[in-house]
């Protein structure tokens, strides 16, 4: 094997090596997007549940009639 093939082997190699770890960064990107995608949903139905309890447990006080004494 002359010099000229075994260098144009290890690229060969090199860019197979490249193209696997492209692939593997593609997928695992794809899988972040969707579980952040996922986390926002889950703050956001988080926060609507949050204001829900809150306004349940304490009326907005200039709703509110002032007190007798006033």
């Amino acid at each position: 094997m002359s010099q000229t093939e075994q260098r144009l082997t290890e690229l060969e190699v090199r860019l197979a090596f490249i193209d696997d770890a492209v692939q593997a960064l593609v997928a695992a990107d794809a899988d972040q997007s969707l579980r952040i995608a996922t986390l926002e949903r889950l703050v956001r139905d988080l926060r609507s549940e949050l204001e829900t309890v809150r306004l349940g447990q304490s009326p907005d006080p200039h709703s509110e009639p002032p007190p007798p004494h006033y």
